[in-house]
């Protein structure tokens, strides 16, 4: 009696994955779509149509909070839930709250979308939203915390797999952040300030804004990628002891590196230094990550040349491996002091953002769509070829121009003269910038245009699945 008990299919909830992998894509084209019309609003300043709602300031923030939490933290809810049922061999813990978060989240969303662009904001970034988005967020954030420890609780394995550690390290860390950091006092309903103020307030939102990075962009993501490339490889991690140190490592360090955004400001000057040396240290266990997963493919680099899928995983390791070195280089302060505040710090965030954030997950919603739909693979396996091309190419182009840019812009500012005043005016400085944000809004048109063959891709393998379904054809996937 036990062992057919044994042998019979778990029924995971794959509803709520389906409906976060379907909103990942579908937010994704949004944030990056937004990306490429502000950069467009810098080399033509015309297209904000006189419009408020239209303009930079409004929109630029939209655009931040469309890319992090509607594009990438919905890929963070689906891949959690796909990776904790699976590994676990248990469904998820209560599938009425595992609902409410993601209608939860895309009631927050929503909400972005409506108060950003009409001036609702706190100024505080990545932080903007108004004190009763804050607390929905915190709402379903606290579900989506008792889901993932729920299922892990009652799982069917004795161990846990160490993507989950960084899941669930992500979860607890991102609550603490936000709660701490989005603490007011309101005025109304659509308006309040922070209970922090001055050097204060700035030492905490940075302590969020930098860890937000960490956490959610960082440790969230490497728990994707723990799970998805020893799966589309077919080969086991690399190092599973490295995979552990990796995550103790990274938690215990990431949190002190926020102090780094604050150089050469009011906060004390021993604040400063504890952020740049920890920032400095991190290089170690970061590099540890990217190494142990891509050397998961040893014996297994042949895949490469004929699995876009993999590429895209693999190649996101090399972006993290590059914005991890970059990142805390740039935090020196000799550094810091001809980087900060230039396109320069821009093209090292997009580096990690559109190499490894956005790549990592393209590579895992392309291994998920047709396990989720009911197909033995995607669609058209050649158009995830092309969006692999288009995708590194815009990066690419992205990131080197705001280099460039920032480490110009970076020497004129601090040019002088022999009587000691300033060779360039900012203007200068703007004058020649024009031609790298043009660039930059050509590297943006690639990964735009990438980004919608995915959805064409996606939609017709989940109209397939759909037909398939409604035929009674069941596929078994992994």
């Amino acid at each position: 009696m036990s062992e057919t008990l044994q042998n019979q299919p778990i029924e995971y909830n794959m509803k709520v994955v389906r409906q976060f992998t379907v909103m990942t894509i579908i937010w994704g084209i949004v944030g990056m779509g937004l990306g490429v019309l502000i950069a467009a609003q810098l080399v033509w300043p015309e297209l904000n149509f006189n419009t408020p709602w239209l303009t930079y300031s409004r929109l630029r923030p939209l655009h931040t909070n469309a890319v992090i939490f509607a594009f990438g933290t919905s890929a963070l809810f689906a891949t959690s839930y796909y990776v904790v049922q699976k590994t676990c061999k248990t469904k998820l813990f209560s599938d009425r709250l595992a609902t409410f978060t993601f209608w939860g989240w895309q009631a927050v969303i929503v909400a972005a979308v409506i108060t950003l662009p009409m001036g609702l904001s706190t100024t505080k970034e990545y932080a903007e939203l108004e004190w009763p988005i804050d607390i929905l967020i915190a709402v379903v954030w606290i579900a989506y915390a008792i889901v993932f420890f729920g299922t892990l609780a009652i799982r069917k394995t004795s161990h846990i797999y160490v993507a989950n550690w960084f899941y669930g390290g992500f979860i607890v860390v991102i609550a603490m952040l936000h709660i701490v950091n989005s603490m007011a006092i309101p005025v109304n309903f659509v308006k309040s300030y922070s209970i922090y103020s001055g050097a204060v307030d700035a030492m905490i939102q940075w302590w969020y804004g930098h860890n937000a990075v960490g956490f959610l962009l960082t440790a969230g993501f490497l728990g994707m990628m723990y799970y998805f490339v020893p799966k589309q490889a077919e080969r086991p991690v690399y190092s599973y002891r490295l995979s552990v140190v990796h995550f103790w490592a990274l938690i215990s360090l990431y949190i002190w590196a926020g102090p780094h955004h604050l150089h050469y400001t009011a906060l004390p000057d021993w604040t400063q230094s504890v952020g740049m040396v920890m920032s400095v240290i991190l290089f170690v266990p970061s590099w540890g990550g990217m190494i142990n997963g891509i050397m998961t493919l040893s014996g297994a680099w042949h895949k490469l040349r004929t699995d876009p899928i993999l590429r895209f995983l693999i190649v996101s390791l090399s972006f993290y491996g590059m914005s991890t070195f970059e990142g805390p280089m740039m935090a020196i302060k000799s550094v810091n002091a001809l980087s900060h505040y230039t396109d320069w710090t821009i093209g090292h965030v997009h580096s990690g953002a559109l190499g490894w954030v956005a790549m990592i997950t393209i590579g895992s919603m392309y291994y998920l769509v047709p396990r989720l739909f009911n197909q033995k693979q995607i669609h058209s396996i050649k158009l995830v070829n092309v969006h692999f091309w288009l995708h590194t190419i815009g990066v690419v182009f992205y990131i080197v121009s705001m280099w460039i840019s920032g480490v110009m812009q970076g020497l004129m500012w601090r040019a002088t003269n022999a009587d000691g005043t300033l060779t360039y005016s900012f203007v200068e400085g703007v004058q020649a910038s024009y031609p790298f944000w043009t660039g930059r809004f050509i590297g943006g048109l690639f990964i735009i245009a990438g980004m919608l063959l995915m959805a064409y891709n996606c939609y017709q393998t989940i109209r397939a699945g759909r037909r398939e379904t409604a035929a009674g054809n069941v596929v078994q996937t992994a």
